[in-house]
């Protein structure tokens, strides 16, 4: 997680929001990071988990290895409870773990808000573990925003 935090500190530097994310692979060594790159690269699905799994899939696509896209096995490690559109990635990307920090009570989609990740119609699940370093991620994201509202 103190990876991912790096991450969303980062993306402080292209004022965007503030969110960080780390794909372990198999063996728990770092695969690819990503940040929120939306205000950078003006892409509106450019989000820290989707940034992520795109660079996960073309270390994994550098290395030559069989699965292509898929990310079994990996650990997707983010700062904040991923959106809609983020969970809908995870389980497309075949994720089989998730560890993130803050709930996002507005917008989360595993477990707050909406639950995708564990949607019994979907084929493929995603086992969950929130509240790692809760404290710091959030208040990385609530002085974002109170200096934003300023």
């Amino acid at each position: 997680m103190r990876l991912a935090l790096d991450e969303a500190r980062t993306a402080l530097a292209t004022d965007d929001v503030p969110i960080g994310a780390v794909i372990l692979s198999p063996d728990q060594q770092v695969l690819a990071s990503g940040r929120n790159e939306r205000e950078a690269g003006g892409d509106p699905t450019a989000h820290a988990e989707v940034v992520a799994i795109r660079n996960a899939v073309r270390a994994l696509q550098a290395r030559g290895t069989d699965d292509g896209w898929r990310l079994e096995d990996c650990t997707l490690v983010v700062t904040l409870e991923p959106c809609a559109m983020c969970a809908g990635a995870i389980v497309l990307s075949r994720i089989p773990k998730l560890v993130f920090g803050a709930w996002d009570e507005k917008a989360g989609a595993c477990g707050s808000v909406f639950d995708i990740v564990r949607e019994p119609r979907l084929n493929h699940w995603v086992e969950v573990y929130p509240r790692v370093l809760e404290a710091e991620c959030a208040q990385l994201l609530l002085d974002f925003f109170r200096a934003k509202r300023r």
